[in-house]
């Protein structure tokens, strides 16, 4: 198999964090399925993974240590956010394409445009299940 450009371990690492955008997620799982030598380096990563040796960038992309918090990412939303970081904020969600952001992203925007007597209504339910909850527990002695 002969392909145009060869994929770096920090990509294969990136890889098996899900952390690429889905168009190059999708051309490594397909390399995966056609070449023995990409599943031998795949397999490899794994081994190492499963013997506690890491590399400073795994750490880095393995705990989202760029990514923005929520909080953050609902400032960005409301226009609220630093300048500085808003526009970090857009680079790392729209040109880097991190999808866990993007995912946090869209979970914000479904919440924001939520009907505000439905929430109330949800929360209320929350809190008669919490008390009666709470009604038993104190009820058996625990």
């Amino acid at each position: 198999m002969n392909y145009q450009r060869e994929v770096t371990r920090e990509e294969w690492e990136a890889y098996l964090d899900e952390a690429l955008p889905p168009d190059e997620m999708a051309e490594l799982e397909q390399r995966l399925r056609e070449d023995p030598a990409a599943r031998e380096v795949v397999a490899d990563l794994i081994s190492l993974r499963d013997a506690g040796i890491h590399t400073l960038g795994a750490v880095w992309r393995r705990h989202r240590l760029s990514c923005p918090s929520r909080e953050e990412l609902g400032e960005f939303l409301l226009g609220i956010l630093e300048e500085e970081m808003a526009q970090f904020v857009h680079y790392h969600v729209k040109v880097v394409g991190c999808r866990f952001c993007q995912a946090n992203l869209e979970d914000l925007q479904g919440k924001e445009t939520q009907d505000p007597q439905e929430v109330l209504a949800r929360r209320k339910r929350y809190f008669q299940s919490s008390t009666i909850l709470l009604d038993r527990n104190r009820g058996s002695g625990t």
